[in-house]
């Protein structure tokens, strides 16, 4: 996400804002639209799973989501009633956690929305921790999607350990995958793609889904062929990397991201403990 739309979500996101007795809140069908909800009907169905989840967490769901109305124009100098919400922060937080984090209003919202501060600069970290952990999770799935398509065309797990082995010196220029944990300080009973770099995550990625769409289209059987063609793309995606003078084998490891997501889950609980609820509000507004 680059900074110009980080920008100008951020500026959306505060402008819609309200404030009353010193609790901040925002109305749903004002963040609709910057969720990429195109129909009132599908984003309630989000914010249904978003009130379960706040029940899950022990949380009284009245305290961070409540019914209103208000007036809407309809033209020809006439208006009408609609029904909406009023939402907290921790509300709109668990509305955009139900979200789908592959559209980057939704992966914005998720941080936008577990951070009190509005200094956009804290912001922009948070949302780069949170890129690398989206693509850590991208590159499980893909791994996973490429073995069943393996295993539909005879590659067993043995044989699915024995491709994987090949793609890492492939992407690396030569160094296995044993040759990184040692090069990284990361201890053998790790993966080592828990201390990569995003921009080695996606690459990661990228090879996997090119090998993934060739195995179906060329029909490719077997560990030969197919080990073949994942080393393939992980050399093509490497010299990509090369045109940008990014050579990932002599890339810094990373945080171990299993300590990430840790903290990031802690400091969002912790959200719970400042913000103001609904509660603290005239409920003249309420249906």
């Amino acid at each position: 996400m680059n900074n110009e739309m980080v920008t100008d979500l951020h500026k959306s996101f505060e402008d819609i804002a309200k404030n009353e007795n010193g609790v901040t809140y925002w109305l749903a069908r004002d963040i609709q639209p910057l969720l990429d909800y195109t129909r009132w009907e599908n984003f309630e169905t989000a914010i249904e799973r978003a009130k379960n989840a706040c029940k899950t967490a022990g949380q009284p769901i009245d305290n961070h989501f409540r019914e209103v109305t208000k007036m809407v124009d309809i033209g020809s100098e006439t208006s009408r009633k609609i029904n909406d919400l009023m939402l907290t922060r921790y509300a709109c937080y668990l509305i955009a956690q139900n979200g789908d984090p592959r559209k980057e209003a939704i992966a914005f919202a998720q941080s936008y929305f577990a951070i009190q501060t509005r200094k956009q600069e804290i912001l922009q970290e948070r949302l780069q921790l949170a890129e690398r952990i989206q693509a850590r999770t991208k590159l499980t799935e893909t791994e996973r999607q490429l073995s069943g398509i393996l295993y539909e065309h005879g590659v067993d797990d043995r044989g699915f350990g024995a491709v994987r082995s090949m793609d890492d010196n492939a992407l690396f220029g030569g160094n296995n995958t044993a040759e990184m944990k040692r090069r990284l300080g990361v201890k053998d009973s790790r993966a080592l793609a828990d201390f990569l770099p995003t921009v080695t995550l996606k690459a990661k990625e990228f090879a996997s889904a090119i090998t993934a769409f060739n195995v179906r289209k060329l029909n490719l059987f077997g560990v030969k062929e197919i080990s073949g063609e994942h080393v393939k793309n992980n050399k093509d995606v490497r010299a990509v990397l090369a045109k940008s003078n990014i050579q990932p084998e002599n890339l810094p490891a990373e945080e171990d991201i299993q300590k990430l997501e840790r903290r990031i889950r802690s400091h969002d609980t912790k959200l719970l403990k400042s913000e103001g609820g609904l509660d603290q509000l005239d409920k003249k507004t309420s249906r």
